[in-house]
């Protein structure tokens, strides 16, 4: 094995090691114009697992077609499957389809192979055996399999990884790619099948379509625009391995990125993202004034969205106004449970804000005498024997929502979308004035994207069905930024309603010769964002957080909001789960 010495320089050495990996593949392959992406950094944490991934992609190549499977994967992820979980189910499957036919050949990556699972399953026992990862404990099954031939799993995932050691008798490339898409509509997004089509249906999206689509925001954001071949070579080649940080969620490492490209930063974001409504000198002095602290050196941006603002139509508004569309047909499919939802919420808002404004009579020292208590002057202490009448206004309440538009949300965006549509209904309903904001974090910019103001009438509440996800969350300064403008409004009671899956993430962006902003992930980004909302509350601002994600991020959204989070399981329960913490801010105050 190639090993690096103090001979080699680290280009030469990857170089080198890059050579290595592709006469192994172009060996096993037989193809010598073969170009498949491999993974040459992971090399350093295990060679074995690099050069068997070199074996796999160049023996699926010989044995099946690899522009097949990668353009059936391409078309699913049009679709809106998950970019990960997909492209680890489909290398499993790889797997299994090729590796009795490679070993039979060349018997000495039966040992390549044995030894990189082995790796795997050192490295990565944890992450996999992790509650809720069906396909993760599958893929253990297959890693002990391959080790020594004995595996354990529970019913279902024995199931399941039955169905993938069956691969090894596959002769074509639609049993690899019907499996994959079993496996995918089954361990990872059950609704899939539902809302999208079957795997005849995966197939039948048009080449065309795909071409007009924006890659980036699955594979690599930081590419240059990618052709649909090669997009289709990425999606079917290895895929990076995912690391942990110390609290043990998975996560990308760094993205690199050159000077030239930072140059070119905003231009892009405002292609992407839809022009600022805000002036640059407004910018700038809101900049100044947010970006502090962990949040040095970032930026935000304000923005109405692509679909009104956008620069020219380019392939991520082509995917926005799909993504409307799909939104607005999944409102149709919900009609009357979301009609249901507004309405319910409304009223108790409206009931909650009446009794507000109904006078109440309290015991005073003054006020209007009350002579059944006169008995008591010259005989008692208690010198309260007035009435005295209050009311309170049922017009000083003001509300923020803030949604999560990461890319984590985007199997579930449609039921992100209805959820804040809903949410913004009912305020609308109950006469309260309320501004929506979705953000995500892109490079260093945190991207504001405002659905409605605050005295806009309730046409303004459809534009939540624009909601569309991607890229990462840098949630304390989104909230941050939100709180800005809520403390500058004149009523007395402020609410800030936060729609988030508990999982603060922002990739770090490495500039040459520029400072950069913090790492923000894992515990480190949990504990920011829960100091930014008792921050907000020490100032008045009352925090709701809305639960909007897996099970397994819930402590993580309990630490962030405390006892003052809402954790939606069906749509059904949203009104009454939401209106119930509504209810008591309004009460309470």
């Amino acid at each position: 094995m190639l090993e690096q010495s103090g001979g080699y320089t680290e280009e030469e050495y990857e170089y080198e090691l890059q050579n290595r990996m592709k006469n192994l593949l172009w060996t096993v392959s037989g193809d010598y114009e073969l170009d498949v992406e491999l993974d040459i950094q992971s090399f350093r944490r295990s060679k074995y697992i690099s050069l068997y991934d070199a074996v796999k992609q160049g023996a699926f190549a010989r044995y099946f077609s690899k522009d097949e499977l990668g353009l059936y994967l391409v078309k699913k992820l049009y679709l809106g499957a998950d970019e990960s979980a997909l492209s680890n189910l489909a290398q499993m499957c790889v797997d299994q389809a090729v590796a009795e036919k490679v070993t039979g050949e060349r018997k000495g990556v039966a040992t390549l192979r044995k030894k990189a699972f082995a790796d795997i399953l050192e490295r990565d026992f944890h992450r996999l055996s992790r509650p809720g990862n069906a396909a993760g404990r599958m893929k253990i099954a297959m890693l002990q399999e391959g080790i020594d031939g004995k595996w354990t799993a529970e019913k279902k995932i024995r199931e399941q990884a039955e169905a993938l050691f069956a691969l090894r008798n596959a002769v074509q490339t639609i049993d690899v790619i019907r499996q994959v898409d079993t496996f995918y509509n089954c361990l990872v997004d059950p609704k899939f099948e539902e809302e999208h089509g079957g795997l005849r249906e995966v197939l039948a999206v048009p080449t065309d379509d795909l071409r007009k689509f924006d890659w980036q925001d699955f594979l690599d954001e930081t590419a240059a625009e990618s052709s649909l071949e090669e997009m289709m070579r990425q999606a079917s080649s290895s895929v990076v391995e995912e690391e942990e940080d110390e609290t043990g969620k998975t996560r990308i490492g760094k993205i690199l990125i050159n000077e030239e490209a930072a140059q070119k930063m905003h231009s892009y974001i405002e292609l992407h993202f839809g022009s600022s409504y805000m002036e640059e000198r407004e910018l700038k002095r809101m900049n100044r004034r947010i970006c502090r602290g962990v949040h040095a050196d970032c930026k935000l941006y304000f923005t109405d969205g692509i679909i009104g603002n956008c620069v020219r139509e380019n392939n991520t508004y082509v995917m926005a106004k799909r993504t409307w569309e799909m939104n607005q047909r999944f409102y149709r499919q919900n009609a009357r449970v979301t009609r249901h939802n507004i309405n319910e919420l409304g009223d108790i808002l409206k009931r909650s804000l009446q009794a507000r404004n109904e006078a109440e009579q309290y015991a005073a020292s003054y006020g209007n005498i009350v002579p059944a208590k006169l008995w008591k002057v010259g005989r008692s202490e208690d010198a309260r024997l007035f009435l005295r009448e209050t009311r309170r206004h049922c017009s000083d309440f003001v509300v923020d929502v803030l949604i999560d538009a990461s890319g984590s949300q985007r199997s579930r965006q449609h039921m992100v979308a209805l959820q804040g549509y809903i949410l913004s209904a009912a305020l609308s309903r109950a006469g309260i004035p309320h501004r929506v904001f979705g953000f995500c974090t892109f490079w260093d910019h945190t991207v504001m994207r405002r659905f409605r103001e605050y005295d806009e009438g309730r046409e303004a509440d459809w534009r939540l069905m624009e909601f569309t996800s991607s890229s990462n969350n840098r949630d304390g300064l989104a909230i941050r930024a939100s709180a800005e403008g809520l403390l500058e409004r004149t009523e007395e009671n402020k609410v800030l309603i936060v729609l988030s899956d508990g999982r603060p993430n922002d990739l770090v962006v490495n500039r040459p010769n520029v400072k950069n902003p913090s790492v923000y992930t894992g515990e480190y980004a949990v504990k920011d964002t829960a100091a930014e909302v008792r921050r907000l509350r020490s100032q008045g601002i009352a925090v709701l957080g809305v639960f909007a994600g897996e099970e397994q991020d819930l402590m993580a959204e309990r630490r962030i909001f405390g006892k003052d989070f809402a954790y939606i399981r069906d749509l059904s329960t949203f009104a009454h789960v939401v209106g119930r913490y509504l209810k008591k801010q309004v009460d309470d105050q």
